[in-house]
């Protein structure tokens, strides 16, 4: 079954940069079989694919090598592709867990777009699961930075996060492939974030996403709500706003922005550009 994938990268730092992912739209949704092969083809860390559903677009996440049930990159790729289609404005989208929404409006050859997330919430890593992870990464114990103390945070899907007190630690992050697929399959992981805190409102990333068959993302609006959301609940003097960058040590520099309430669990409105590949 051939089908017309749009590529767009998401998160663009302006002209370059970004998170390539594919989308696909459509009336009704191909086999799963179909999709998994097809997000195999195009290669990307996600390809969503979509489909009308009452009031709101139906959405499903492939990777290479399996379904995620939420992207941050791919929906802000989507809304570009909807925008592009259909007019600027505002798309309910319903999840296999959770209803979310995402808007686009261009501008000149790019389309900013904003969603906003499924619920996040956190809760303290078990000292196995740390060991395993911080040995993944040959991370000792002076490699973290205390102040945002290592957790499983989510906002529509499961990661690890573990932040560090130099900025060329995170640099230098490297990871054997195989035992990190095998870690995050077995402990439900989509991504382990790593961060670096450059200010209290400025965090440089990497996001290792062996789960879904790729090495690395250059950007990921899903840790990035949950990641926000955890700096929610450990109250961290974010000020109500953050900026994320993401992907510059692999030569694909991409920036996420997001906002957020002061209201426990709720939604992170994560934006950013997209560009057509």
């Amino acid at each position: 079954m051939a089908l017309d994938i749009l590529r767009l990268a998401a998160f663009s730092d302006a002209d370059q940069g970004g998170n390539p992912a594919g989308v696909w739209i459509g009336e009704i949704f191909p086999d799963d079989a179909t999709m998994q092969a097809v997000a195999a083809e195009v290669g990307y860390s996600e390809t969503a694919f979509t489909v009308p559903e009452g009031d709101a677009w139906r959405v499903r996440y492939f990777s290479p090598e399996a379904e995620v049930p939420f992207c941050g990159h791919a929906t802000i790729a989507l809304g570009a592709a909807l925008a592009g289609r259909y007019g600027e404005g505002l798309y309910e989208l319903q999840l296999n867990q959770a209803r979310i929404s995402v808007e686009g409006h261009k501008q000149g050859t790019l389309t900013s777009a904003a969603l906003q997330s499924p619920p996040t919430h956190s809760q303290p890593v078990r000292r196995e699961l740390l060991s395993a992870a911080m040995a993944l990464f040959d991370l000792q114990a002076e490699d973290i930075d205390l102040r945002i103390p290592p957790a499983l945070i989510n906002g529509g899907a499961q990661h690890l996060v573990l932040a560090l007190n130099r900025r060329d630690t995170l640099k230098n992050m490297r990871y054997d492939f195989a035992s990190g697929r095998e870690l995050m399959v077995r402990e439900g992981l989509v991504t382990i974030l790593l961060v670096f805190a450059e200010s209290p409102r400025l965090f440089h990333t990497r996001n290792p996403f062996a789960f879904g068959g790729v090495y690395e993302d250059p950007a990921t609006g899903a840790a990035s709500a949950a990641f926000t959301g955890y700096l929610r609940d450990i109250r961290w003097n974010h000020g109500g706003a953050i900026d994320i960058v993401q992907g510059e040590d692999m030569g694909s520099r991409s920036r996420i922005h997001a906002t957020f309430s002061d209201v426990p669990g709720s939604s992170i409105r994560v934006s950013g550009t997209a560009r057509p590949l």
